[in-house]
C-alpha cells in the first residue's frame, strides 16, 4: 500500500452531441490541445496535465516499493537469459555480408558488416555511441546502397516515431550534411545508389507523402512523387526482391493499392498495378517481367496467388497460380529468380510451401511441435536457392536455419542462447481448444514447469490481443520464464480478431462482431477454470494497445474472474478517439471499429464497450495501467482518463496504479535492458496479486 493518497483528477465536464445523443466527458481536460507539439517537445505539456501525471507516478511508485527487491531480481533474471555480445546470422549481399550485434552491457545494436572473402568487419552504425546524451533512443530503417558505398539511416530519439533520416559515407564514417526531417523511418535507394525514397508525415502525424531524394544533386529540395490524399490510408515503401522496381503501398486495413517505380530511373513516376476497390487487399513481386500478386480478389477471404504481365496489371490480366482454399490463409510471398516461397496458416499453425518456378513442383518445410512460431526472412539477394527462417515454440528457443530450396537441405545456423540456462525437457507445451459462447473454438497456447500443479491451485497468466487480424505466435519469449518458474501458467488466448484460424476467424472479431473478441477471451479464462489449470479470481490477465482495448472491456464485463488487470499503453477511450478525425490512426481505423462520426449505428455499438465509457460501480480487481507521455499510437490521455474515471467509480479497495513513461511513446523505453525494467514491473505486480511473493 502507498503512504501517498491515490490522485484524485478534478471533473470538468464537457458536453457533446451527436445523431441527437448527448454525450458528457468529465476528463476530457486531460488531453492536451498543443498534442502533435508535445510528441516532438515534451516539454510543451501543459504543467497542470503534467503534475497530474507525475503524481501518479509517484503513487505508484510508493506503492509498489515493498516490491523494489523483486523488481530487481527479476530485472537480473531477465538480463541474464540475454547474451549481450549477441550478433545475428550474417545475410550475403554480393562481396558483403551485413548483420547486427551487441556489446557486453550495451543498450543498443550496431549495425555491421564483413567482406566474404577477406574477413574485415566494419561497424557501420553504433547505437550507444548514437545515443549517448539521450532519454530514448530508437533505430528506423537502415538500407546500405547497392554499390555499398552509403548507408542510409534514421533514428526517433522522443518516442513519438518521427524520425530523422541521414546518409552516412560507409567509407569516412561521416554523415552527409542534409539530414531529412519527420520521416516514418521508411527508407530505400534506388539502382544508382544516389537515389533515396522516403516516407514523410503529414501534420497529423500520418504517412502520406514519399519524396525521392538525390543524394548527389546540388540542389537540395527533394521531390514529391506519391501523395496519398485519403487520410484513411498509410503510405510505406520498399523494393522488390528482383530489384527492379521501388515499390509504394498506400493501403487501409481492408484494402490496399501499390504503385511501381523503375528502380533504375531517377525520375521515374509511379504507375499503379490495380487501383484500390474497397475490400481488395494485394500484394506483390516481380520475377522476369511477371508480378506475383497476394489478393483476396473474387471473394478469396484467405488469399491466392495470381500472376500477370507487368506491363499489364489491371485485373482482368490475373491468372490464377494457387487457388484459395478456404481455412487456409496464405500470409506472405516472396519470389526468387527460380523459386516462389510463400507463408500459409492453417488450423492456427503456420508453414512454409516452396515453388519451383521451372517445373511447378512445391513442398512444404514441416515440424514436429504441438504450437510453434515460424518466421521467413527473404534476404537481400534475388539469383539464390537458400532462404532463411526462425522456428521457435514456447518451450523451444529461437532456431535460425538456412534451407536449401533445391536440395531440400535444413542447415541449422544459429540457436538462441540463454546464458542463464534453459532446460527444454522441464517444460510443457499445449495447445487446447476453449469453447466460446457461440460454439466456436478458441485455440489457446500453454506454457508451464513440468511439476506445476493441474489441479486447480496454480495461478494463470492470460495474454490476449485480437485486432487487426493480428495472430499472436506461439513462439519463445525468455521473459515467461520468470513467472513460469515462480508458479504461474502462461496462456496465450488466440481469440478472434487475429487470423489464427483464417481472415474469416478475424472479421468476426471486428466491427459489428467485436464483442466475439471479449467475450472469447472470458470463454477461455473460464475453459482454463473448468479444466483446472487454475481457480476463478486468480487469473492475471495482460494486454496492450488494442490488447489493452480487451482488458478494459472484459473487466467491465465480468471483474471477478480475474485476480488482476495489467493493461499497457491500453486503447480504452474509443468512442472519443473514433470521434476524433484529427488523431493520426482515427481514419484509418473506422474500416476496423465503425464510424461513428457517419453512423450513429457505429457510435452506440461502440459506446456499448468502449472500455472508458462503461466504468461502473462495481469492483474491479488490482490493476496496473502504463501509457507513454509521447504515444502517438494510444494517446496517453486514454489510460489517463480512465484511470481517473475508475478510481471515482469502483466500490472497491483494491489497487489501481497508472505509470506513464514521461520519456517515451507506444514500445516503452527503448534500450533492451531499461525495456527489462519495465517488464520487471509488470511480473512483479502479477506475482504480487498472485500472492506468489
Amino acid at each position: 500500500m502507498s503512504t501517498l493518497s491515490a490522485p484524485k483528477a478534478e471533473k470538468r465536464p464537457i458536453s457533446n452531441s451527436h445523431h441527437g445523443l448527448n454525450y458528457e466527458d468529465p476528463y476530457h481536460w486531460l488531453r492536451a490541445d498543443n498534442w502533435q507539439e508535445v510528441m516532438t517537445d515534451p516539454s510543451k505539456l501543459d504543467d497542470e496535465i503534467r503534475a497530474y501525471l507525475e503524481a501518479e507516478n509517484a503513487y505508484t511508485e510508493d506503492a509498489l516499493k515493498d516490491t523494489s527487491d523483486l523488481q530487481s531480481v527479476l530485472f537480473e533474471e531477465l538480463k541474464g537469459r540475454i547474451k549481450q555480445d549477441d550478433s545475428s546470422v550474417p545475410q550475403p549481399d554480393g562481396e558483403w555480408s551485413y548483420y547486427i550485434s551487441y556489446v557486453q552491457d550495451g543498450e543498443h545494436p550496431l549495425y555491421c558488416r564483413k567482406h566474404n572473402e577477406t574477413g574485415i568487419e566494419t561497424v557501420l552504425l553504433d547505437g550507444n555511441k548514437l545515443s549517448e546524451g539521450k532519454a530514448y533512443f530508437q533505430f528506423g530503417g537502415i538500407s546500405h546502397s547497392p554499390n555499398h558505398e552509403l548507408v542510409a539511416w534514421s533514428v526517433d530519439d522522443k518516442g513519438s516515431e518521427y524520425y530523422t533520416a541521414y546518409i552516412r559515407d560507409i567509407k569516412t564514417g561521416e554523415d552527409r550534411e542534409h539530414s531529412i526531417e519527420k520521416t516514418t523511418g521508411n527508407i530505400c535507394w534506388g539502382n544508382d545508389s544516389e537515389t533515396l525514397y522516403y516516407v514523410q508525415r503529414d501534420d497529423n502525424h500520418r504517412p502520406a507523402f514519399v519524396f525521392r531524394h538525390l543524394s548527389n544533386a546540388a540542389d537540395k529540395t527533394d521531390e514529391l512523387v506519391y501523395q496519398e490524399q485519403d487520410p484513411g490510408f498509410f503510405v510505406n515503401i520498399g523494393t522488390t526482391q528482383s530489384n527492379k522496381y521501388v515499390v509504394i503501398n498506400a493501403s487501409g486495413h481492408e484494402t490496399s493499392e501499390w504503385h511501381l517505380i523503375d528502380a533504375d530511373d531517377q525520375k521515374g513516376a509511379p504507375n499503379c498495378v490495380s487501383a484500390r476497390i474497397s475490400g481488395h487487399e494485394y500484394s506483390i513481386e516481380e520475377r522476369d517481367g511477371t508480378l506475383y500478386i497476394l489478393t483476396n480478389k473474387d471473394e478469396a477471404e484467405d488469399f491466392k496467388i495470381v500472376t500477370t504481365p507487368v506491363d499489364q496489371t489491371t485485373m482482368e490480366n490475373w491468372q490464377d497460380l494457387i487457388d484459395h482454399q478456404p481455412g487456409r490463409l496464405i500470409i506472405d510471398i516472396n519470389v526468387f529468380a527460380d523459386f516462389m516461397v510463400h507463408l500459409e496458416r492453417e488450423n492456427g499453425l503456420p508453414r512454409i510451401v516452396i515453388r519451383d518456378l521451372e517445373s511447378n513442383s512445391s513442398h512444404a518445410i514441416a515440424f514436429d511441435e504441438e504450437a510453434y512460431s515460424l518466421g521467413l526472412s527473404s534476404g537481400y539477394e534475388f539469383k539464390t536457392d537458400l532462404i532463411r527462417f526462425t522456428y521457435s515454440s514456447m518451450t523451444t528457443p529461437a532456431q535460425i536455419f538456412d534451407y536449401n530450396m533445391r536440395t531440400k537441405e535444413r542447415v541449422l545456423r544459429k540457436t538462441q542462447e540463454v546464458p542463464s540456462g534453459h532446460t527444454i525437457e522441464d517444460y510443457v507445451t499445449r495447445r487446447v481448444m476453449a469453447d466460446a459462447h457461440d460454439g466456436e473454438k478458441i485455440p489457446v497456447t500453454l506454457l508451464y514447469k513440468k511439476d506445476t500443479p493441474l489441479d486447480g491451485s496454480a495461478p494463470l497468466f492470460l495474454y490476449g490481443y485480437g485486432s487487426y487480424g493480428i495472430s499472436m505466435p506461439a513462439g519463445f519469449y525468455a521473459n515467461h520464464l520468470s513467472l513460469v518458474n515462480r508458479g504461474f501458467i502462461y496462456a496465450i488466448a488466440h481469440i478472434r480478431g487475429g487470423k489464427e484460424k483464417g481472415y474469416n476467424w478475424y472479421k468476426n472479431g471486428k466491427m459489428e462482431h467485436k464483442t466475439n473478441s471479449f467475450k472469447d477471451f472470458i470463454s477461455a479464462g473460464e475453459y482454463l477454470v473448468k479444466e483446472n489449470f487454475t481457480t476463478k479470481g486468480k487469473i492475471v490477465a495482460h494486454g496492450g494497445s488494442a490488447g489493452g482495448m480487451l482488458m478494459g472491456a472484459v473487466v467491465n464485463m465480468n471483474p471477478d474472474l480475474f485476480a488482476g488487470i495489467i493493461a499497457e499503453v491500453p486503447f480504452v477511450d474509443v468512442l472519443n478517439t473514433m470521434l476524433d478525425d484529427t488523431l493520426p490512426l482515427t481514419p484509418p481505423e473506422w474500416p476496423e471499429w465503425g464510424n461513428p462520426i457517419e453512423s450513429k449505428e457505429a457510435y452506440e455499438r461502440i459506446k456499448s464497450y468502449s472500455p472508458y465509457d462503461n466504468v461502473k460501480a462495481q469492483d474491479y480487481p488490482s490493476m496496473l495501467v502504463m501509457a507513454g507521455l509521447t504515444d502517438p499510437r494510444v494517446t496517453y490521455w486514454e489510460p489517463a482518463k480512465w484511470v481517473a474515471k475508475l478510481r471515482d467509480t469502483k466500490t472497491d479497495d483494491n489497487s489501481l496504479y497508472l505509470k506513464t513513461n514521461m520519456e517515451a511513446g507506444h514500445g516503452g523505453a527503448s534500450g533492451r535492458f531499461d525495456h527489462l525494467k519495465e517488464v520487471a514491473i509488470v511480473q512483479s505486480f502479477a506475482l504480487k496479486v498472485a500472492n506468489l511473493i
